[in-house]
């Protein structure tokens, strides 16, 4: 077997990108074709090399880190970006945790969908294959590389990653620790490549790199998955902003409501299961309101509230505008509204909700189900925060991304969302009747 090592840093020509995008989708689709052979067994222990190395070499993963965080303040990026950008200890050890989380799941390849032997004798099984060459695209958080390759890895495929620029020492840093271990196993180099991200078209060039990509995934802000999914000729995975909601309901028990709205916003609100916005049932909003607001302002968090919720909190709340209602903050900011019904709630939640994660927290069984229902969103919570949805909260060790499309894959996905299927017929002999 013959690898090639190109440094993932490489600057290369604007006029040569594309060919050098092309190129390298071509390594990967040759990767791919090796990684499909493996067995778990094999995938397992790389997957565990892996997560070892990330921890043996934090300090590399660091010193790059630190020096893309001073570029990043320097440059201006908000603190909720500068959270999302950040690791440390905690955050690398997570990151391996994910790999060897994802080493203990079933390889969802060559399992047998559907089968039958029909009349004629032919048998006909649907298994489960690789999808190919996975291209993300994504902003900000640099534990995504290692989260998107250890998916792809497990699941037989090859990962093309286009992170941020904000992110490209770390990101780099840990590709380079990913393809050593590659080495350690004989296995290609290729397998896991990280593209050019100072200049945007590297972006364009993978997303129409239509038959060397086989599925792309944008996960980011609303303006990178849009751009991806409009202007994509390789199949895409559309992933969602979180504009999530949290409905308080007239028959919440107050201090449970207390607590995963709280959670819901304060835990991390820099990331897309946060809360941005909460709903109060009118009959409870003058006990409860002003237990939220305090619970929320002693969290650090900013309120911009409707009129009802400004007369309870009166200058301390910022008056709520249109845009508000649709805001993914990625901040300490959460809007508030007061509402009339559980089906004003459905209604406000119907009218701007990402499709993300929506919740509600209600002792009353029949509102609770009327709720998962009629909300249309990728997951729905009761009585639990909006934190819970990620993928490795679900069992799925890492997530490649949330997806809140309708089509193929619907919210964390992982290993199973990154296979497509295979029909093998066995005959022996057999041959379709001239004229049948």
């Amino acid at each position: 077997m013959t690898v090639t090592q190109t440094p993932s840093t490489a600057q290369e020509p604007r006029d040569d990108l594309r060919e050098h995008v092309r190129d390298a989708a071509r390594r990967s689709k040759r990767a791919a074709a090796e990684l499909a052979l493996l067995n778990r067994g094999t995938k397992d222990r790389l997957l565990h090399a892996m997560a070892d190395a990330l921890v043996r070499r934090a300090p590399e993963v660091l010193e790059a880190n630190e020096r893309d965080i001073a570029a990043g303040r320097e440059s201006g990026l908000s603190e909720a970006l500068i959270d999302r950008l950040t690791l440390n200890t905690g955050r690398i050890e997570s990151m391996a945790d994910g790999l060897r989380t994802v080493a203990g799941l079933p390889d969802p390849v060559g399992e047998v969908l559907r089968g039958q032997v029909l009349p004629n004798g032919l048998q006909l099984r649907q298994v489960r294959v690789p999808l190919g060459v996975v291209g993300m695209v994504y902003e900000g958080r640099p534990n995504v590389t290692v989260d998107a390759a250890g998916l792809a890895l497990k699941s037989g495929n090859s990962a093309l990653l286009r992170g941020s620029s904000s992110a490209a020492r770390s990101n780099d840093a840990e590709v380079r620790i990913l393809r050593d271990v590659l080495a350690e196993f004989d296995l290609p180099l290729d397998a896991v490549q990280l593209l050019p991200s100072e200049d945007r078209a590297s972006v364009q060039h993978l997303i129409t790199a239509r038959g060397l990509v086989d599925v792309v995934i944008p996960r980011g802000g609303a303006g990178l998955i849009q751009a991806v999914v409009e202007n994509a000729t390789v199949p895409a995975i559309e992933t969602g902003v979180g504009n999530c909601h949290v409905y308080v309901d007239r028959a919440a028990d107050q201090d449970t409501a207390l607590e995963v709205l709280v959670n819901s916003k304060a835990r991390r609100p820099s990331v897309c299961n946060s809360a941005e916005t909460f709903l109060v049932h009118s009959e409870i909003a003058d006990e409860f309101l002003p237990r939220a607001l305090a619970a929320l302002a002693e969290a650090g968090v900013t309120v911009h509230g409707d009129e009802r919720v400004r007369a309870t909190g009166g200058e301390d709340v910022v008056p709520a505008t249109e845009e508000d209602w649709d805001a993914e903050y990625l901040s300490l900011d959460i809007a508030a509204k007061v509402v009339d019904s559980l089906d004003d709630a459905v209604e406000h939640i119907r009218e701007h909700s990402s499709a993300h994660t929506e919740a509600i927290v209600s002792a009353d069984y029949r509102a609770t189900q009327r709720f998962t229902a009629q909300v249309d969103a990728a997951a729905v919570m009761v009585n639990a925060s909006t934190a819970f949805t990620d993928g490795g909260e679900f069992g799925m060790g890492a997530e490649i991304g949330i997806s809140t499309q309708k089509l193929h894959a619907r919210g964390p996905m992982a290993l199973p969302e990154l296979t497509s299927t295979k029909w093998i017929a066995y005959g022996d002999g057999h041959v379709r009747p001239t004229g049948s």
